[in-house]
Formats: structure tokens, C-alpha cells, sequence
């Protein structure tokens, strides 16, 4: 099994403290920012462009057709980014 090395899945508050600042310091909580906020913008841009908030179908086969669909869309529009690097 692969180490990952993150290191929590809380976040920091402004207005009160969740987590310490000796955890903050660590590598391992940068790298687990940086996978949330990729992770967090997929799933904004579902609810946004492809209407994923409140959609207007019923059941699970067909929200897992749609949302399959919106996640393969998410990935076909950073393609361009991806194949730049």
C-alpha cells in the first residue's frame, strides 16, 4: 500500500481554532489542501455548468448516468491544462 502522507481533514477556522498550529505546519497538510480544493471544484462546476445542485431526474441509475457524465466533462475541460504541463 502507498503512503500519502497527508496529514488531517479538518480545516482552519478564522474565528476559532479547529486544528493547531504545529499541524498546520506540516507538509503532508499543504498537499491535502491543495487535493480539497481540486476535488471541491469538480464538484462546484457540476453544481454550476451542468446543473447538479437540483437536477430534475429520479432514481440512482439515472443521477449516476448524469453525474458521470458531468465528471467526464469536468475532466474533457481541464484536458487542455493537463496536456500543457
Amino acid at each position: 500500500m502507498r503512503k500519502t502522507c497527508v496529514t488531517t481533514h479538518v480545516t482552519q477556522k478564522s474565528r476559532y481554532e479547529a486544528i493547531n498550529a504545529r499541524m498546520i505546519r506540516h507538509k503532508g497538510y499543504a498537499l491535502w489542501i491543495k487535493h480539497r480544493m481540486r476535488i471541491e471544484g469538480a464538484f462546484g462546476s457540476a453544481k454550476t455548468i451542468c446543473s447538479m445542485a437540483q437536477t430534475v431526474y429520479r432514481g440512482v441509475e439515472r443521477m449516476r448516468s448524469r453525474f458521470v457524465l458531468a465528471m467526464a466533462a469536468n475532466k474533457l475541460a481541464r484536458l487542455p491544462r493537463l496536456l500543457a504541463a
